[in-house]
């Protein structure tokens, strides 16, 4: 007998006029998500979900359209104010933001939350020749 296909129920976020802006940017891939005050998802977008493959994904017109493309879903949503948190060294991070505000989001802070160690793991063995 064949298995019943139970419906999953998508789950409802409130979404609010301000929120947050999360900009991951690594050396590979940039992620941008929007988020209530609260943390759950509003709409989230990367440069490998539009489409760059390889090096192309950690471009800053890459993450130029892939925060263009999360920041109309939101506005539509009605996001209208967001704070911005921008986590780590790739190169797409300010032109994330500058995308984020000419979709009509206006940018109330932006926080810088890389993490950084204080000396914590021991470096590896130094290169014999």
């Amino acid at each position: 007998m064949a298995k019943k296909s139970t419906s999953v129920k998508k789950k409802v976020v409130k979404i609010e006029a301000v929120g947050q802006a999360h900009v991951h940017s690594s050396f590979n891939n940039i992620i941008i998500s929007l988020t209530n005050n609260s943390g759950q998802v509003i709409s989230w977008s990367s440069a490998g979900k539009m489409g760059f493959r390889g090096s192309k994904k950690n471009t800053p017109y890459a993450a130029q359209q892939a925060a263009t493309d999360c920041g109309k879903v939101a506005h539509d949503l009605g996001l209208r104010k967001v704070k911005v948190f921008v986590k780590g060294p790739g190169n797409g991070r300010e032109s994330a933001i500058r995308a984020i505000n000419s979709c009509g989001i206006d940018i109330s802070e932006i926080v810088d939350v890389t993490p950084l160690p204080h000396n914590g793991c021991r470096p590896p063995k130094r290169r014999r020749v």
